[in-house]
């Protein structure tokens, strides 16, 4: 397939056995986007962060979508594939464990976040989705983890982008096929407030 690399900002903390904190921006951020959020989620991290390989009026995500809510699921497809060929080829070229990666992913980058976990439900140690939507539909029974690997969902009770129902339904499948899902309602809209970032860091505190 016609892979491109991915931009990507990497602060190794020079232990070999450490966790490395995924960042995933949302749309319109780019690879340093959320790196301020990475001390504060917790400290012994490596800290990998990327920017999307797609734009949208000149805004970087990682994937297209049709509509608003209505994602080019195709291109999904393909990228969360392009972005996992690229971190395993990074692992080897940064030197950081492929199989000790904590995803942490807000809106846009929640949901390749989530495509991964469906594509390649091994792949990813933990997962923080902060306002995340099912990237992905018609493969809710091709996939499961043996690795029960642990899962973190925040949603804004007055989110105008994401229904509350669905996401409830999303976390329900995440469940059915293995994780172990701490799903919350935030009382918020879309933007991200203290409250995901306080759950966020006990939940990561608690795992890892």
């Amino acid at each position: 397939m016609d892979f491109k690399p991915m931009k990507y900002v990497f602060q190794p903390i020079g232990n070999d056995n450490a966790y490395t904190l995924l960042l995933l921006h949302g749309t319109g951020g780019d690879e340093r986007d959320l790196l301020p959020l990475a001390g504060t989620l917790g400290q012994g991290f490596n800290v990998l962060s990327l920017r999307g390989n797609v734009e949208e009026h000149g805004m970087p995500r990682f994937f297209h979508r049709l509509a608003m809510g209505v994602f080019d699921e195709e291109d999904v497809h393909f990228r969360t594939h392009e972005m996992v060929h690229f971190l395993k080829e990074l692992a080897a070229i940064e030197s950081f464990d492929i199989n000790k990666l904590i995803a942490t992913g807000y809106s846009n980058g929640a949901n390749i976040a989530g495509a991964a976990l469906m594509l390649y439900p091994e792949l990813l140690a933990g997962t923080v989705l902060f306002r995340p939507m099912q990237p992905l539909s018609g493969i809710e029974d091709s996939f499961e983890t043996q690795r029960q690997q642990p899962v973190f969902m925040s949603s804004g009770i007055q989110d105008g982008t994401v229904d509350p129902a669905a996401t409830t339904a999303y976390a329900s499948l995440l469940s059915a096929n293995g994780f172990q899902v701490s799903a919350h309602q935030i009382n918020a809209g879309h933007n991200l407030v203290q409250q995901d970032i306080t759950l966020a860091t006990q939940w990561i505190k608690d795992h890892f």
